[in-house]
This record gives C-alpha cells, structure tokens and sequence, in this order.
C-alpha cells in the first residue's frame, strides 16, 4: 500500500542550524496496517508525515502510495487520497462555517445547502450520533463553538467520510484532557476498523502505541530504530520499549510529554 525507500529531508542545509530530519527512512506499509510512532521530541516523525502529505518535498528517496509514484506529487493532489489530522483541534475545519457546510465540503457535496438532500442530511446525522458527542442535532452550529474533543472527532469523521487510501493521525489527542482523549481514541479505532483504513498514528502514550493497531515503530535522530509486530508486539510492556530505546540509542528516552500509562 505505501511503501518509502531512502527518504532523506535535511533542513536549512549549508547553515549553522543544518538539521538532518529524515536519514534514509525506508518503510513498507501493507493494507489495512494501523501503525503506532512514538520516539522523543525531534525523532522525526512529523516530518515524515510532512514527507508523506507533500508539505515538502524530500531532498532524496521515493514515496509510493498504492502502486503510483508521489514522491513529486503537490500536496493538494496527495489530499485526495490521504486524510490527515493534527494535534491542534483548530487544523482541518474551518470554524465560522456550519458542521453541516464542513460535512458538505468534506463529502465532496458542495458548499452550498441547496445542493443537499434530506438523505444527506439524514446520512450526517446518523455518522454522527456514531461518535456520542451529542453533534447530531447541531447541524447549523458553527464548528468554531466546538469543544477541543467535539472538533478532532469531526475531523476525523470529515477526513474518513470518503475513506481515504491513508489515514495520517499526527499527535490527534495530545491536546485533550485524559478523558476526552480517550473517547477520541476508542472513536479512531473503530473508524479504522469499521472502514479497513491503512493508518499510521504519532503518539506521546506508550500504552496506546502497544494496544492500539498492529503494529508500532520507534523513531530516534530521522530514523526507524525498531519495527514490531504480531506476538513479539503483544509480549511488550511500556518497560520493554523504554529499554528498547535505551539499548538501541545508549541514552534513556527523557521526555516530559511522554505518556507511560
């Protein structure tokens, strides 16, 4: 399904602030694989989710999604077939627009009311009383109105209404409280599942990067350090991966954001 050979991004090249952030990631992603990220502040694993949306091109390496070429592709043609959603709940809704004008545009229906139906109406009432967070009779509430979790769970709703290719979730809870993110997450499994959607997901909490999905990886210093899967994944602990890092970069992972439970 996706499938990265030798990405390499070094910003500001040729400065005193030179910064490799992606040394020769090559990655093979099969479909339907939810993926758990983790790895400290700076590992690189935004800027590959940056690589893959086409924020920037990479300075060398191949990115290919379902058997095409989009190393070169703009990131607004990568849109079509990648759903990409960030830690800031403000990022993929535009706020003095309707939930029901962000649900039109998002399913590609229009911007205007006139072109929707009662059964499109019906169909966004019904996703959303899927998600419990009460959004289903608020269809002419601004979405700027929205609570932080109320927010991300409509953008990942927006962003999987047509299933995309590839699901990006960069950090998608780091800014909710415990609960509420919680909710998020149990609404992100089920949105993947109920729609086979490849997925790779960033996160801060070690537990989730071993329950969530099928498989996790461990990014350090703009490389794939460890990739695990199946029994040798269900048989770690939150223990296991911080001696994984220590024994793979010499150093403990010191990282005040980190969530170990």
């Amino acid at each position: 399904m996706l499938k990265l050979t030798s990405l390499v991004k070094t910003f500001n090249p040729g400065t005193v602030n030179e910064r490799t952030a992606l040394d020769s990631v090559s990655l093979d992603v099969k479909k339907g694989d939810f993926i758990s990220i983790i790895g400290a502040n700076g590992a690189g694993k935004s800027t590959l989710f940056g690589a893959i949306g086409g924020s920037f091109f990479t300075d060398s390496g191949a990115i290919i999604l379902d058997g095409e070429d989009i190393t070169l592709k703009p990131e607004h043609l990568r849109s079509r077939d990648i759903g990409r959603l960030f830690q800031d709940p403000r990022l993929g809704t535009a706020p003095n627009m309707t939930i029901e004008e962000n649900l039109t545009l998002a399913a590609g229906r229009g911007g205007w009311f006139s072109t929707l139906t009662k059964r499109d109406r019906d169909f966004f009432r019904e996703k959303l009383s899927v998600l419990g967070m009460g959004l289903e009779d608020r269809l002419q509430h601004p979405v700027g109105l929205l609570s932080g979790g109320q927010r991300q769970a409509l953008t990942l709703m927006m962003a999987t209404i047509n299933p995309p290719k590839l699901l990006l979730l960069d950090e998608h809870t780091a800014a909710l409280d415990p609960a509420t993110a919680e909710k998020v997450l149990e609404i992100t499994r089920s949105t993947v599942e109920e729609n086979g959607l490849t997925c790779l997901m960033i996160t801060h909490n070690m537990q989730s990067a071993l329950e969530l999905g099928n498989r996790t990886l461990m990014m350090s210093a703009g490389k794939i350090i460890f990739d695990t899967e199946g029994e040798a994944r269900a048989r770690l602990e939150v223990g296991d991966l911080l001696e994984l890092f220590r024994e793979k970069v010499g150093k403990s992972l010191d990282n005040d954001r980190m969530i170990l439970n």
